[in-house]
């Protein structure tokens, strides 16, 4: 096969995966979704999860997206040093989100910032987002699909703190935004914090906590600790499902870090909304697939 014949190849899986990921929401965010509901007496919190519930039986059903905006597309690429199409990808994920947007469809959402215009096809300057993890000896690809809507993105921000806040700033950095801006983000929501010693790696780092699995937990047992009683806290606000008040307010809590300066503790927080739709597959060098956040899915 040449490599005409494996871009094409690459680009068609990648294209109808991204396509897919509008419109089905990962295995772990369903049952968790249907794990919060089980524990609604509120009338109100169970009509809100039917209708969460009954969009995605439409979506499914009618093959389109679950949510009207699907986001700026934005990819993170954990690829091996001998896979073979490893010169060819960002090139090949540009492709593939045009064409994602003609089979989605999927509503375009890249607007170039200095000429203030559409781009028609969800391309535009640095976009789709790809994030970069380069695997020495491995030959495959595994790839996450995030989109990044504009309600989920909205309660997102970083700061490096004063040195006297210490992680208690942490904590209340993290309320003081979900208790302004979380409703905005359509809950119950996801929360990715990172905490590392400048704002850059904090915000990247909360971002990529999103991409965890839910339920997973930060390897360090104090880590683990922190999210647990962060992720009780928020639920005892009781936000609810679509911010009209209920039993929880989260899906979860993922903290991930980076070993910081002395002097700094920075913060960074983004969201994931109800239809957290995040997917990720994994590509061989003989360019087989394996869909990994929707168990037994062949597209």
């Amino acid at each position: 096969m040449n490599i005409a014949e494996q871009r094409e190849i690459f680009i068609d899986i990648m294209a109808k995966f991204t396509a897919f990921t509008g419109k089905h929401l990962p295995d772990d965010v369903l049952s968790k979704l249907k794990e919060l509901q089980e524990k609604e007496s509120s009338p109100l919190a169970n009509i809100i999860y039917d209708a969460m519930f009954e969009d995605l039986k439409m979506a499914s059903e009618l093959d389109r997206p679950c949510c009207q905006d699907t986001g700026v597309i934005q990819y993170f690429v954990q690829v091996g040093t001998r896979f073979p199409l490893i010169d060819e990808i960002e090139d090949c994920l540009r492709e593939a989100v045009k064409k994602a947007t003609i089979i989605g469809p999927l509503r375009h959402n890249a607007v170039e910032v200095f000429d203030e215009k559409n781009t028609g096809n969800n391309v535009g300057k640095r976009i789709p987002w790809i994030d970069w993890e380069i695997v020495p000896h491995s030959d495959e690809a595994i790839i996450y699909v995030y989109m990044a809507g504009g309600g989920c993105s909205l309660p997102g921000t970083a700061k490096v703190l004063m040195p006297l806040e210490g992680y208690e700033g942490v904590v209340k950095f993290v309320f003081d935004q979900i208790t302004s801006y979380g409703i905005n983000a359509c809950p119950p929501l996801l929360v990715g914090i990172g905490i590392a010693g400048s704002v850059e790696v904090a915000a990247k780092l909360s971002k990529k906590a999103l991409l965890r699995p839910i339920g997973s937990h930060n390897p360090n047992p104090r880590g683990a600790e922190l999210e647990s009683r962060i992720e009780n806290g928020l639920n005892a606000i009781k936000i609810g499902p679509g911010g009209l008040t209920g039993e929880n307010s989260v899906m979860g809590v993922h903290i991930e870090e980076a070993a910081r300066h002395p002097a700094t503790i920075a913060v960074g927080l983004s969201t994931g909304c109800w239809a957290h739709r995040r997917s990720v597959i994994k590509i061989t060098a003989d360019l087989d697939y394996e869909i990994i956040s929707h168990k037994g899915v062949i597209l």
